[in-house]
């Protein structure tokens, strides 16, 4: 089998997929922008061979990448990046080179927002009211319907980018009278906190490892107001979301891929959907994925793509938190002090790449427990400031 996965070197960590693809067989062929000796030694050996581009938004390029690894290698049987970024380049190659996976037809459906509200409606699962509003005009009538505060932001975007809350009409003038020049979807305001649906299907569509997660705040808030943000996967999963999760998974046909769903909890058995996700979650989650429940997540996904299928037992042994601290603030506790007091329920201490901090924090720890009192105990810890 070949496979193609562009930029293994990004994030970080991504490179594990690489490998265990590279284990389970396949031939791992590499694009980045990237040259070959300027990649860390994990990310060369997780790959048969690497090709670099001048950028990886120029698509001519990759084209010529890809018709490349075809001369040589035969075939490219799949293709992939799990990263929410490049989804409309990954099923506009997949379309040129008639590669198995999500394709030009259906990448509206997983990329645009209004879309994506569509298909919830179609899985039965409640979303705020809103639509993309190309004008001043056309907010103000959304806004008469639904009232203050709403939520503008890219119909096609990647995280909490260029999103804003609007609290009243000065918030909507202005933001007009700066709004980048892209489709916008404003929706209700939906107060609540935030759960996810994540997991892994095969080539059937079915899910053959899931979980759900909760957050302390949304990425917006994180992002726009400078806050930490910690998150924590889940022993038990809310019974009416994971069938809301496995409703919109159905609907949405995601076959041999991650998916990450995210929702508002609004009651203790009541959920409005915000998005999907046709990627694993951002940040280190999928080595939390490992953590808490004792399992290779990078080579469940390869000997899912090698063999189409996967069977593997797994239980969800502990709930494992992600807790960031920003270098902004002056803490209680020193590094030192949170690891004589909890070192042994760390299992991974992240120091993170700027990129990626405005959402994840400067440092992020990752700490497992059995016991969600404790979980909440340590993020206390970690996050208590002198500012209070």
């Amino acid at each position: 089998m070949n496979v193609v996965f562009l930029s293994p070197h990004f994030p970080h960590h991504y490179h594990r997929f690489c490998r265990e693809l590279k284990n389970a067989g396949a031939t791992v062929l590499g694009i980045a922008d990237a040259a070959y000796d300027q990649l860390e030694s994990d990310v060369r050996e997780a790959v048969t061979e690497h090709y670099r581009v001048p950028k990886m938004d120029d698509y001519d390029a990759l084209v010529r990448a890809l018709g490349y690894f075809t001369h040589r290698y035969g075939k490219i049987d799949r293709l992939d990046s799990l990263n929410e970024h490049w989804l409309g380049v990954e099923a506009a190659l997949r379309d040129d080179f008639n590669i198995v996976g999500v394709r030009g037809d259906g990448i509206d459906a997983i990329r645009r927002k209004s879309h994506m509200k569509r298909k919830f409606e179609e899985a039965g699962v409640p979303v705020a009211a809103g639509r993309v509003v190309p004008s001043l005009g056309e907010a103000r009538e959304l806004l008469a319907e639904t009232g203050y505060p709403a939520v503008a932001k890219p119909d096609t975007g990647v995280g909490a980018l260029d999103t804003y809350r609007l609290d009243g009409e000065a918030d909507l003038v202005r933001f007009f009278d700066h709004k980048p020049p892209v489709d916008y979807i404003i929706e209700a305001f939906v107060a609540g906190t935030i759960y996810s649906f994540d997991g892994l299907t095969d080539a059937n569509g079915r899910i053959v490892y899931h979980t759900a997660h909760t957050y302390s705040q949304g990425i917006m808030e994180t992002v726009n107001e400078d806050r930490h943000v910690s998150y924590c996967p889940l022993r038990d999963i809310p019974p009416a979301l994971e069938q809301l999760g496995r409703q919109c998974v159905e609907t949405f046909a995601v076959k041999e891929r991650f998916f990450h769903i995210e929702f508002f909890q609004t009651a203790p058995d009541a959920y409005v959907a915000l998005e999907v996700n046709m990627r694993p979650p951002g940040g280190y989650t999928t080595d939390m994925f490992n953590y808490a429940a004792d399992i290779d997540i990078y080579s469940m996904w390869a000997q899912m793509i090698t063999s189409g299928s996967l069977e593997i037992p797994y239980l969800r042994n502990y709930h494992c938190c992600y807790a960031s601290r920003k270098n902004r603030y002056t803490y209680r506790n020193t590094h030192a002090q949170i690891m004589d007091a909890y070192g042994q329920c760390m299992v991974q201490v992240a120091s993170v790449p700027g990129i990626f901090s405005s959402a994840l924090g400067d440092a992020g720890y990752m700490f497992r427990s059995s016991e969600l009192a404790q979980i909440k105990e340590i993020t206390e810890f970690i996050q208590a400031t002198e500012e209070g």
